[in-house]
């Protein structure tokens, strides 16, 4: 360990003064974001989403994608309308009944997926998958008030059949999944069988939700054995590596992160607890997120390390690490999340936008990771640690987000990529999940400043938000809070649906926790997935105590 010295000795240098600079900056605003400006600020927000939504529509639709420079369109998935799918929840989120009737509509009566077209297993999963399903539950519940009286399970129909045409990724001796799959043809003979852990690991809500509604246990099975088969090949130290052969389960790239080819592994380990309420994600969790605090985590940052040695191979922040101040809110690890985002957001404010990889050793951009395409993953940790927080900076933080937008990315009939964030060069390309996620938890901060008023903190359910940011509902029919079934992966519709509320016991031992780390014991005992929520409520409503 003592290999990490010379590097961090320029760190902590960096990082003071980066917090220096941020803190003199919050004096200078004075009071701060003010719930005018909150207002304001969220209508914005709402503005961007429309500008670019109108923008696909207008130019792009029915085609994947947007190209917003040159006002176009381009087929980057599957060519099914992967942004209206993407962009369904929101519609919802901002209650816009009239355009989200209609895009549930157009897709009920033109979407198939009987077409030839080879797709990535995780991209189909997380955008339109997740997208259908969201936007089922959202259609098909009175309680949301966004219910089409018209709708009979077309989302849910088109679901269940595109994830029958993902099923023979899972065909392999170690279950975890093939990267790719022709949903006519299912795999080809000569398809890769190397895939990368999150890839094969961040698949189980999307599933397991698929199987909830369609009481039919194949679609979570399959995803909970992928999960076994990685974890069930992670080193003596509790680490996985980025990418692995699906048949001999040997790892192909043995460097060990929160970021790049690896981060919604963990985010879903938790997540698949507190939506479905099964404990052996919890343990795995637990296992696994104590490993990454101990031989990942160097203090605000994080660094990729050999799986086997934890010896440093990578000292860079690359911009998906920075869903991971958000998923230690979801742990309840308050501490250590405030002081990496606080580092994260320097990198931020240094060039106005996050490259996808700065060099933590030169401090500087790192050589061939220069771009930033409309990544959400900073804008998703400051949304959930206001939330648990409501500590003002973190509304300051989402303001200069919004003028970074604005001002760098904005571009005639969408949001371009920054090819270059010094030089911030635009690119004519814009990815679904801008819509999906980053304008989504943009506006979500702002209103929860304002005082909120949507589905998602006073709608009927409490909402785990997947990987790309789709709202998925804890019902009674999905979130089972115990299950006992004899087959892997399953669950028991003959055993009641069961909560158990103790909150005055979760306030109780939060006071008592705060300051400690997760990894150290900050939930020392199995708890239920409502429990989770009492948590995070109890963050939103008290702050943390002095």
């Amino acid at each position: 360990m003592e290999a990490k010295k010379p590097v961090f000795q320029f760190l902590w240098l960096f990082f003071f003064v980066s917090a220096y600079h941020n803190a003199f900056m919050r004096r200078a605003l004075a009071e701060g974001v003010t719930p005018e400006e909150a207002k304001q600020l969220r209508d914005e927000v709402s503005g961007m989403f429309y500008h670019a939504f109108n923008g696909y529509m207008d130019h792009a639709f029915p085609l994947d994608e947007l190209r917003p420079l040159s006002c176009g369109g381009e087929d980057t998935l599957g060519g099914y309308a992967l942004t209206l799918i993407d962009s369904l929840d929101m519609l919802a989120l901002l209650g816009d009944k009239e355009r989200f009737a209609a895009s549930v509509e157009w897709i009920g009566k033109s979407l198939r997926f009987d077409i030839n077209k080879t797709v990535s297993v995780f991209e189909t999963t997380i955008r339109v998958l997740g997208g259908l399903l969201s936007a089922h539950l959202i259609a098909s519940d009175y309680a949301t008030g966004m219910k089409i009286p018209s709708y009979d399970n077309q989302l849910l129909n088109l679901a269940e059949d595109l994830a029958r045409r993902l099923l023979p990724a899972f065909d392999t001796p170690t279950g975890i999944p093939f990267g790719s799959v022709n949903l006519l043809h299912g795999v080809d003979e000569h398809e890769s069988k190397i895939t990368s852990t999150a890839g094969g690991g961040t698949l189980t809500l999307e599933f397991g939700v698929l199987s909830r509604l369609t009481n039919d246990p194949i679609f979570e099975q399959v995803t909970k054995n992928a999960v076994h088969g990685l974890w069930a090949r992670r080193s003596k130290l509790n680490l996985v590596g980025a990418h692995i052969n699906v048949f001999t389960g040997e790892w192909t790239q043995k460097d060990a992160g929160i970021g790049t080819s690896i981060d919604s592994f963990y985010e879903y380990l938790l997540k698949a607890y507190v939506l479905f309420g099964d404990e052996e994600y919890l343990f795995i969790f637990q296992e696994a997120y104590r490993a990454a605090m101990q031989y990942l985590y160097n203090d605000p940052w994080y660094v990729e390390v050999n799986m086997d040695s934890a010896a440093i191979v990578w000292p860079l922040f690359n911009s998906l690490q920075a869903f991971w101040p958000g998923l230690q809110v979801l742990a309840g690890d308050i501490d250590p999340a405030v002081q990496t985002h606080t580092a994260f957001f320097s990198v931020w404010k240094r060039y106005g936008f996050t490259p996808e990889g700065f060099n933590l050793a030169t401090l500087s951009v790192q050589h061939g990771q220069k771009s930033y395409p409309l990544r959400p993953e900073l804008i998703e940790s400051t949304y959930w640690l206001y939330k648990a927080t409501r500590d003002p900076r973190y509304l300051d933080a989402g303001r200069d987000m919004v003028s970074s937008l604005q001002y760098g990315a904005r571009c005639p009939c969408g949001y371009c990529h920054i090819s270059d964030v010094e030089s911030h060069t635009q690119e004519d390309h814009m990815e679904s999940f801008f819509l999906a996620e980053t304008v989504k938890y943009l506006w979500l901060l702002f209103d929860l400043a304002v005082g909120p008023d949507n589905l998602v903190e006073n709608g009927p359910y409490k909402y785990v938000f997947s990987t790309e940011g789709h709202l998925l509902p804890a019902t009674p029919q999905i979130s089972l809070v115990r299950e006992h079934c004899s087959y892997v992966g399953a669950f028991c519709r003959s055993v009641g649906y069961k909560e158990d509320s103790h909150a005055s016991e979760i306030a109780t031992d939060l006071l008592e926790a705060n300051g400690s780390r997760f990894h150290e014991g900050i939930l020392p005992r199995t708890i239920s997935w409502a429990e989770v929520w009492d948590i995070i409520h109890y963050f939103s409503r008290y702050g943390l105590p002095a």
